[in-house]
């Protein structure tokens, strides 16, 4: 069954090695150094360099409409036959929104509200960028409905690194 996974930079080789996937999605700062584990083609890597801001701040890159397009089109490129794992830094913030995303776009028949809970089951950190879950809503034209699942389920608990977690895309 085809899943997205969530971990922290910490745990990449290992969640790609336990979960077998095929690719990975790093959403992380442009200059943190990412050891693409070598069971994962270089073709089949995303590397995505933004901070973890929602507005902008001097010194640092905003996330943008083109890290969203870039994202969204390496989603829909995706062959879903193995596991795509999404990470960044602490597994927490645009990592969860990377995965909530990846769902909301490969199934448009499921409300964003029931994504979100699946997030929320899956971590009780999760945070998702705000930044990030605006711009992939105004690019999914969801109307508002991405960002308020994710109101809905609120800021999830403190933590240094967030739980490796799955989402599966047919459940």
């Amino acid at each position: 069954m085809p899943a997205v996974y969530v971990c922290p930079l910490s745990r990449l080789e290992q969640t790609v090695t336990q979960s077998g996937a095929s690719h990975i999605a790093t959403l992380i700062n442009q200059d943190t150094p990412v050891k693409r584990p070598p069971s994962v083609a270089e073709e089949n890597h995303l590397l995505l360099g933004f901070n973890d801001i929602s507005t902008p701040m001097d010194g640092m890159t905003l996330p943008g409409a083109e890290h969203m397009d870039a994202y969204l089109d390496f989603v829909r490129r995706w062959d879903r036959k193995l596991p795509l794992v999404v990470h960044c830094w602490a597994g927490v913030s645009r990592s969860t929104a990377g995965a909530f995303t990846a769902l909301c776009l490969l199934r448009p028949d499921l409300p964003e509200t029931e994504i979100a809970a699946r997030l929320r089951r899956g971590s009780p950190e999760a945070t998702p960028n705000a930044r990030l879950i605006a711009l992939a809503d105004a690019r999914l034209e969801r109307n508002g409905r991405m960002i308020a699942a994710v109101q809905e389920i609120g800021r999830g608990i403190n933590a240094f690194e967030g739980t490796i977690f799955s989402l599966a895309i047919d459940e």
